[in-house]
């Protein structure tokens, strides 16, 4: 074996080409992303996918999980981001939670809602 195969150079390596490219990523790109996917996986799990089955996709279990994980982020977050960046993501936080009650057969009470102990009560 030669030196190379031996010690391969990092940019041979998957992981530094990450860490590399994440370094890079402002912290408000990386929580504006996260707080994306956990919209969209909970719009999903609301029902309100834009699909032909989206009834079939509804789980109200793990829906309340990700709107709470939501609004943890987004509450923490807000102070750092800034209103301009955490603005969009209350709206949206706000419009997953009224489809979550809309959704619900038996609405939670006042500030039971999935993440209302973050955000109080959503009405």
């Amino acid at each position: 074996m030669n030196d190379e195969q031996q010690n391969p150079s990092p940019s041979d390596d998957p992981v530094n080409d990450r860490v590399r490219e994440i370094h890079e990523v402002p912290a408000v790109e990386l929580i504006n992303t996260a707080a994306v996917h956990l919209m969209t996986a909970s719009a999903v799990k609301v029902g309100l996918a834009d699909m032909p089955n989206a009834e079939e996709l509804i789980d109200l279990d793990e829906a309340r999980k990700l709107i709470t994980a939501l609004a943890g982020l987004v509450t923490s977050a807000a102070p750092e981001i800034g209103s301009q960046h955490a603005g969009p993501l209350r709206d949206g936080l706000r419009s997953l939670q009224l489809a979550f009650r809309e959704a619900s057969t038996f609405p939670d009470a006042p500030g039971k809602g999935p993440g209302e102990k973050y955000t109080g009560a959503v009405n």
